[in-house]
């Protein structure tokens, strides 16, 4: 028998196809040329490392037209990727924070993103003509990413890509017509991103509406339940083929701190009745509230369910200057008074992309973020009956419609 010899005595020596490479913030990551992964631990020792310190002498950190970090040796003459630093790396020990923090509220979306080259990823963004969806879109197209705009509006959404292809000209956007008032335009759009793209590395629920009017949509139910839950639930049921089909793909769904304020109590609450409310039992606050806890329990248990995708909930921020209030001039005046002391959309798309593309979440799942942050969420987004019960009514009403669609159909042809 033929033992197996190690090239190397050093235990610290990298396989071959492995890269050593540190983050913006001094954080050592490492490469894997062969399957295309990286990770923070070393592949022989399973430890983490850190660099430290300004760059030595004669040395400028780059960042090429395409994204990529670069280092200019100017005493040589010479440009690398590796951080000269590298060499004195020292080891750290883990704190009792599982979920590391590199960002905070004052962070930017294009600060997350600042050194990150995403051209090999596919991304698409619900609601990406307006507001955080934008800017959350525009983050990943700047870098790299090919960005599906996922919106009601085409004119809109080639309207705001316009925008980004006039800061640079090379981005990668699409659009994909859905509006989440319908279900059947729902299944539609999934139909289309399908016979398009064979993968989808990130889905980012953003889309959603806040304070409207009491509405039926085309399916009958609440619009406020159906766009903010049910229908991106249904899409990311029919992307379940593109999302399970490439490495790492994840979900972040845009949920909000409301959702402790739902009134859901219990699983008697889940029924169709209660999600989607006849017009006197409505209220519009009530019923935002309803939905951004549905998201937190639809994200946890997709992370059950979907072991293979990492799924993130995230809160944006506080009375975010956007055009998620135009529906209540009460909400607008509300918004305005506060713009100067809350984030702008910038820092609000700071942590659904953080959700989206950190490096340091490989490998975790089911988490909630707030300012790039994981944080605890209400007692009751806990309850795991609760989510399992949201799921079955969400399926049972989706169901519903389209057998009943399906029935109408097949009279009107007799």
């Amino acid at each position: 028998m033929v033992g197996i010899i190690n090239d190397s005595d050093s235990e610290d020596e990298l396989p071959p196809g492995w890269e050593e490479r540190a983050s913006m913030d001094g954080n050592v990551y490492y490469v894997n040329h062969y399957t295309k992964i990286t990770q923070w631990t070393h592949p022989q020792t399973g430890r983490k490392k850190i660099v430290a310190g300004k760059l030595p002498s004669g040395w400028e950190r780059h960042i090429s037209n395409d994204g990529q970090v670069l280092f200019i040796d100017h005493v040589n003459h010479t440009t690398t990727y590796t951080d000269p630093r590298l060499a004195f790396a020292t080891e750290y020990r883990e704190s009792s924070q599982p979920v590391r923090q590199r960002f905070d509220g004052s962070s930017t979306a294009l600060a997350v993103l600042y050194g990150r080259d995403l051209r090999n990823k596919v991304a698409l963004v619900t609601g990406a003509n307006t507001g955080i969806g934008y800017e959350t879109a525009r983050s990943l197209a700047l870098h790299g990413c090919t960005v599906v705009f996922a919106c009601r509006s085409i004119e809109k959404a080639q309207a705001a890509i316009d925008k980004i292809k006039k800061q640079k000209e090379s981005v990668n956007c699409d659009i994909l017509e859905i509006d989440f008032s319908s279900l059947h335009s729902v299944q539609n759009a999934a139909n289309k991103f399908k016979l398009k793209y064979r993968t989808l590395n990130i889905l980012i629920l953003n889309a959603g509406v806040f304070a409207v009017p009491y509405k039926l949509t085309n399916d009958g139910y609440e619009m406020t339940f159906q766009v903010n839950h049910l229908a991106q639930f249904y899409l990311t049921l029919l992307l379940e083929h593109p999302l399970r089909s490439c490495n790492k793909s994840r979900v972040v769904i845009v949920s909000s701190e409301s959702h402790r304020f739902s009134l859901i109590q219990s699983v008697e609450d889940l029924h169709p009745l209660r999600l989607s409310p006849p017009e006197y039992r409505y209220w519009s606050m009530g019923a935002y509230n309803d939905s951004k806890l549905c998201n937190i329990l639809f994200a946890r248990e997709l992370s059950r369910r979907w072991p293979s995708v990492a799924v993130f909930s995230c809160h944006p921020g506080n009375l975010i200057s956007s055009d998620l209030s135009r529906h209540s001039w009460m909400y607008r005046l509300l918004f305005a008074i506060v713009r100067p002391f809350t984030k702008s959309l910038q820092q609000a798309a700071s942590t659904t992309v953080f959700c989206a593309t950190a490096f340091e979440l490989e490998g975790t799942t089911g988490m909630y973020f707030n300012n790039c942050y994981r944080c605890d969420i209400s007692v009751i987004g806990l309850d795991s009956q609760l989510a399992s019960r949201l799921w079955d009514v969400s399926q049972e009403m989706i169901v519903s419609v389209m057998k009943r669609d399906k029935l109408w159909y097949d009279l009107a042809l007799k």
